[in-house]
């Protein structure tokens, strides 16, 4: 079906799917990329009552099969082409999961086709599939639209932005992020390219992404490995600290940002850079961003023993977080608690208090529930009961949009200014050209 023709159909799919839903209590899902990730958000959907996933959907069609049994039971609708998926009625709601480089196209047709999305982040492989995605979902009020960085859910991250804003822990300029990782000494290998799986439609795969012949390292859980498919940790991890940031510190437009880094250790056949750093600057304060794939034991150590964080263990267990510095303290976040640092004595007053002496912030750690639990059930009263979303198209968007600035300053080497009302690099032509690509046909629905 060509793409004139399917809009037509899914304009006539918007109204019924929409009334459907409120006719009937239960939540039916298509969930569109069946990996590692999109199963994991899916169980935690399905913990909530009512909620099913009735059909499954995957260019490779072992992981949707993979998935309806684990989910559905194999009662499940199996699918390759996500369009079929839309054409569907009886679907209330997407989950989207796919690799990053088809997360917009499904998602802005699936607005039109009047379905629900929850949508893994970033919000697009670059920064024009983003604003695509949120100009869609402005004309869509009625839908919810749902990013899937789930720390917005978190209650202890809500905590620290509390401290932030009530300003326990004074003023706060400086803040650091951090994605940490081993992947030495081989990396993605170098594997030839070969005929694909019989059950991979590889083109649709590839979408519209360059054309190439079909390579393991390209494939599955290895595709971040690629510009063409993902933007690396920064795009991944960094997204969720970014947005973390965002909430917290109030801003989330910076100014200008620079990056550096290389590809110095880490071989094989990935073009992405094993070391990256970035600096952000916002209205009243400085993030940096660190990002290497040589180690993975992080900083600011404290978790519990029992407890590890991809591929980090003992002590050390903190290899994804972010610090908050302010004048009275130091707090360091992830995804499972935070601590509090108090300042120590210092030469001259205390901002704001006159006395050397560091305020009595208490030590905590918060291990409660991991956040995507709790993020999928905000998805489901958001469809159910009208819940106003924590991380809407323009939220996602806009912490997406700060990894995609890391890399577009790592590639051009030089500091970048940003107009983010217009969403465009200040007098830099080729900086503002790498915020989109020259999408493949017939895949250009979204494209520079």
């Amino acid at each position: 079906m060509d793409r004139r023709k399917f809009l037509a159909s899914a304009a006539l799919t918007a109204a019924s799917a929409s009334s459907a839903l409120g006719a009937n209590d239960r939540i039916r899902l298509a969930l569109i990329g069946c990996g590692g990730r999109g199963r994991a958000v899916a169980r935690q959907m399905v913990r909530n009552p009512n909620v099913e996933y009735a059909t499954l959907c995957d260019a490779y069609l072992p992981q949707a099969r993979e998935a309806n049994r684990e989910l559905s039971g194999g009662a499940g609708k199996i699918e390759q082409d996500f369009r079929r998926v839309l054409e569907d009625p009886a679907i209330d709601a997407v989950h989207i999961a796919t690799p990053d480089h088809w997360h917009a196209i499904p998602a802005v047709l699936a607005l039109q086709a009047g379905k629900h999305v929850y949508c893994e982040k970033p919000l697009g492989h670059n920064v024009v599939e983003g604003r695509a995605i949120v100009n869609e979902a402005s004309r869509h009020p009625g839908q919810v639209f749902l990013t899937g960085t789930q720390h917005r859910s978190a209650p202890h991250l809500m905590e620290v932005e509390r401290m932030v804003r009530e300003g326990v822990l004074g003023d706060v300029h400086f803040v650091k992020v951090w994605n940490y990782a081993n992947l030495t000494p081989g990396g993605l290998a170098e594997t030839p390219d070969e005929e694909p799986p019989a059950e991979l439609d590889w083109d649709l795969y590839l979408g519209p992404a360059p054309a190439v012949p079909f390579n393991r390292a390209r494939f599955l859980r290895s595709y971040r490995g690629f510009f063409d498919y993902a933007g690396g940790w920064i795009t991944d991890y960094g997204v969720h600290r970014f947005d973390t940031v965002h909430q917290i510190m109030g801003q989330d437009a910076p100014r200008a940002v620079t990056a550096s880094g290389g590809r110095f250790a880490v071989g094989g056949v990935s073009d992405q850079p094993d070391v990256l750093q970035a600096t952000y600057e916002y209205p009243g304060f400085v993030l940096s961003y660190e990002a290497i794939n040589t180690n993975s034991f992080g900083s600011f150590a404290r978790t519990a023993k029992e407890r590890t964080m991809h591929g980090a263990h003992g002590l050390f267990d903190r290899p994804n977080g972010m610090a908050f510095y302010g004048s009275n303290g130091l707090v360091v976040a992830d995804r499972l608690g935070y601590e509090v640092y108090p300042e120590g004595e210092r030469g001259g007053s205390a901002l704001g208090s006159g006395s050397t002496a560091a305020p009595a912030l208490a030590y905590r750690a918060v291990n409660g529930e991991e956040p995507t639990g709790l993020h999928a059930a905000h998805f489901v009263r958001c469809v159910r009961e009208g819940e106003k979303p924590r991380t809407g198209a323009l939220t996602g968007h806009r912490s997406s949009l700060i990894a995609h600035l890391g890399n577009v300053a790592f590639k051009t080497g030089r500091k970048l200014w940003w107009d983010a009302e217009r969403e465009e690099c200040v007098s830099d032509s080729e900086a503002s050209l790498r915020l989109g690509r020259k999408a493949r046909p017939p895949w250009d629905l979204i494209t520079l």
